[in-house]
């Protein structure tokens, strides 16, 4: 598997390179924290030994390891020279541990300036082709013994079509009383007073998910411009983003948007993902300003998040992620193994 782990990394950095992306690093450790409401970051502490820090602030800095490289990318992203670029990076989410979670994993992420979702979308499935034309199919489908082609190009299916094509109706349509009613008549039990936002997110994981990427991966697209908070909407349609998601088997492998590149709009929808932070009970973290501000310097940019985990786990044909990681957090945690 360490073997399996470097021959991906070097084919994805010579697709990348050759498509004209630049490798970068950024830190691990950030002052600002994402405001997503449903991810907890590893925070830890910064103490100067100097008698005097060189910004004159004495003290400890408090800063969190980072759920994704985002922010500061989208900052190399607004500099000459980085109109592309891409990294590896290490990234950090407390409490995710399950066969398909770790809470310390391998993101490649990248972003092109110009581009958009379309053309990130082309981008990383000639990319994912380019490192193996076939894998194993996953179980659980009903299918038994098989394989997935993964010749470009990918199935593209709206959200919208795919609660039609396997829960029966389009949320869009609905409002959360309604979508309450449809949930249940699909085999979905949701919560007592869910809101509309988690009622879509329990039927996209029970009844869409695992249909996704069977034969080929599916690239599901127009998410809800309410699970979009970083994606640009679509101009015919604002009730959705441009927002995608990329699956293979049923196991979701990828994370990506057309960018939003107005500061106002962005800082707006923070605010709301702030006082979401703040009713669910979790700790609500200032804003990034950087972040913001260079936003304005981006006309257009498309962007990806790939779990490279999940990916190596799709070409080796296993079943946990556990299998992928030379030390798995399972080790030190062993009711992970037996985790949904």
């Amino acid at each position: 598997m360490a073997r399996a782990r470097s021959v991906l990394a070097r084919r994805l950095r010579d697709g990348l390179e050759r498509r004209g992306y630049l490798e970068v690093e950024t830190p691990v450790a950030v002052p600002f924290a994402g405001q997503e409401p449903h991810l907890r970051p590893f925070e830890t502490t910064f103490r100067s030994d100097a008698p005097v820090p060189p910004d004159g602030v004495q003290g400890a800095r408090r800063l969190h390891l980072q759920t994704s490289p985002e922010y500061a990318m989208k900052r190399l992203l607004a500099r000459d020279g980085f109109s592309r670029c891409y990294q590896l990076a290490r990234v950090f989410r407390d409490g995710e541990l399950s066969r398909t979670h770790n809470p310390e994993f391998t993101l490649l992420e990248l972003y092109a300036a110009p581009g958009s979702g379309d053309s990130i979308m082309a981008d990383l499935e000639n990319l994912v082709s380019e490192c193996a034309t076939e894998v194993p199919a996953r179980k659980g489908h009903g299918r038994g013994a098989g394989t997935i082609s993964l010749q470009p190009p990918f199935e593209r299916l709206s959200c919208g079509e795919a609660f039609l094509r396997y829960a029966g109706f389009d949320p869009l349509l609905l409002d959360a009383e309604a979508l309450a009613q449809a949930a249940r008549a699909c085999g979905v039990r949701p919560a007592t007073g869910a809101s509309w936002d988690d009622l879509f997110t329990q039927v996209l994981l029970e009844r869409i998910e695992p249909a996704l990427g069977i034969d080929r991966p599916t690239f599901l697209t127009e998410y809800p411009a309410s699970q979009a908070a970083l994606a640009r909407l679509k101009p015919s349609d604002p009730r959705v983003a441009e927002r995608f998601e990329l699956y293979a088997g049923g196991l979701e492998l990828a994370n990506g948007f057309s960018e939003l590149c107005d500061s106002r709009e962005q800082r707006r929808r923070l605010e709301q993902e702030q006082e979401l932070r703040q009713r669910l009970g979790r700790e609500v973290f200032p804003l990034d300003e950087k972040f913001l501000a260079a936003l304005d310097r981006i006309e257009e940019a498309g962007g990806v998040a790939v779990g490279f985990d999940r990916l190596l786990m799709l070409l080796t044909g296993v079943e946990t992620i556990a299998e992928v990681l030379l030390f798995p957090a399972a080790e030190w945690y062993p009711a992970a193994r037996r985790a949904p």
